[in-house]
């Protein structure tokens, strides 16, 4: 198994640990390897330009080649990974005249979802939609 992309995820949150869940279960997702920030030891293993406190408040991903991306370029690198999930990633990623407009509305929609996250995995949690533990 090669590892194309390391996944770094909060697994302490319901949310997160439900979706993350989900993307391992994807063809192509033998490729990915994913990193529970909740049962890491080390912050050493998040290698360079990366802490916890980073990567538990905005998605990380990480290149084979090393580089770090984030935030809604970071889920098209995964989506771009799976499949089942190729199309989105490659429409997020689209250039159109030079630029990439998916993008930059998918980062404004992250970025407004980011503070409303831990209030909706309760809601969620609560009304029995999302495991509470692992």
């Amino acid at each position: 198994m090669r590892d194309d992309l390391t996944v770094y995820y909060d697994g302490a949150c319901p949310l997160c640990r439900t979706e993350i869940g989900h993307y391992r279960r994807c063809a192509g997702a033998e490729r990915v390897r994913f990193v529970d920030l909740a049962t890491m030891d080390d912050d050493a293993a998040l290698g360079s330009g990366l802490d916890r406190a980073a990567a538990q408040a905005r998605f990380h991903v990480r290149e084979a080649d090393g580089r770090l991306v984030s935030g809604a370029a970071a889920f098209a690198r995964l989506w771009r990974r799976l499949p089942a999930w190729r199309w989105l990633g490659r429409l997020v990623e689209l250039r159109v005249f030079g630029r990439r407009p998916v993008l930059a509305l998918s980062e404004a929609a992250y970025r407004l979802f980011l503070p409303l996250r831990p209030r909706l995995a309760r809601v969620l949690s609560r009304s029995g939609l999302l495991r509470t533990s692992a």
